[in-house]
């Protein structure tokens, strides 16, 4: 995969296109207003590898708490602004890295000037936010629907709102939720612009459907090389977002974080609680930065092979399970009940000699 070579931005400390690699981000689907709930779900986001959070902000009580959510956040933070540019005025003095508005949609041509002026005396990148669901009419009239077409000119059309005022610090993402309309949106606006794209697949549903949907639209754009930034958007706790984006990339070989947990689908053969006991070990291991493997694996035909490939792996069997660490035994565990408890204390030891 050669990845398109984008004009780089930054929001705060973390950088966006050219070089850097492709960021994780998420949403809070808390209150903004209630500025407790949403440190705590950004806090959450960024201990399992969000490095960007956006949040709605909908009216002036959501824009009075922003300055007490920056103060505390450990990540940059983006403004989702629609309507009112006041909102994005207040984001701007509360000292959020990020905007994402649509410029056409926050009033007259004056209000666009004051909010492009303030973006720029702050060094503040603005995300051109297309989605399939809130077109403009015109265009829906002129393409029949929000067809890929119809959504990259609305894409460019705010774009020329922005360049014509001398900006250029511009995100783009061009959102709907078919996965085949994402895909082609995307490709036409990577062939048109240089600036940095946001991939998503939006309203792509609850745990497993948002997570095949993604996986599929956003793996393609990837494989293309083209995204700067994505999001899994799950309805769902956001959090869960985050290990979605981290396996997609990882099975792409363009990023790792946290462990590679290997697991059978399980069989006749399997003669321990696997599906309980994988669950398990991922969910202890989930913010878990190092990157290694580990297998969990109940299968007499395939099991000893793949745990004992793994940085660290268990065999089960009837009654008893087999640990490897790098290709040898290291102990044999008796009893079902005592797998997990017994497997986890080998890998909090092998975590801690890694980290020596």
């Amino acid at each position: 995969m050669q990845r398109k070579k984008t004009r780089p931005l930054s929001l705060g400390s973390v950088g966006i296109g050219g070089d850097n690699p492709v960021r994780v981000q998420s949403m809070c689907n808390t209150d903004t207003r209630d500025v407790l709930a949403t440190v705590r779900q950004i806090r959450q986001l960024a201990e399992v590898g969000c490095e960007i959070v956006r949040l709605a902000v909908p009216d002036d009580k959501a824009a009075a708490a922003l300055e007490a959510i920056r103060k505390q956040s450990p990540v940059p933070l983006i403004a989702d602004i629609h309507f009112d540019y006041r909102l994005a005025l207040a984001a701007v003095d509360a000292g959020f890295e990020g905007l994402r508005i649509n410029p056409g949609n926050i009033g007259d041509e004056q209000k666009v000037d004051t909010v492009v002026r303030a973006a720029q005396a702050h060094g503040i990148p603005i995300r051109i936010g297309v989605n399939g669901g809130s077109l403009e009419k015109d265009l829906l009239r002129k393409f029949g629907g929000p067809t890929p077409e119809a959504m990259v000119e609305s894409g460019l059309r705010h774009v020329r709102l922005l360049e014509k005022r001398g900006f250029h610090d511009i995100k783009i993402s061009l959102k709907t939720s078919s996965v085949l309309n994402t895909v082609a949106a995307y490709r036409l606006m990577s062939d048109k612009v240089e600036y940095p794209l946001h991939i998503g697949v939006t309203e792509a549903g609850t745990l497993v459907r948002g997570a095949v949907k993604s996986a599929v639209g956003l793996g393609i754009l990837l494989a293309e090389g083209i995204g700067d930034t994505l999001r899994v958007s799950l309805t769902h706790d956001p959090v869960d977002e985050i290990g979605v984006a981290y396996e997609i990339l990882r099975s792409l070989g363009l990023r790792e974080r946290g462990p590679e947990i290997i697991s059978c689908p399980t069989c006749g053969r399997t003669e321990i609680p696997l599906i309980d006991l994988a669950e398990k070990v991922e969910a202890a291991l989930r913010d878990v930065e190092e990157v290694f493997t580990v297998a969990v694996m109940g299968c007499v035909v395939n099991g000893p092979g793949e745990a004992r490939e793994a940085d660290i792996g268990l065999a089960g069997g009837r009654d008893l399970g087999i640990i490897f660490r790098k290709g040898k035994v290291v102990r044999k565990v008796k009893g079902n009940e005592n797998l997990l408890p017994e497997f986890m204390k080998e890998i909090t030891l092998f975590l801690e000699e890694r980290r020596k």
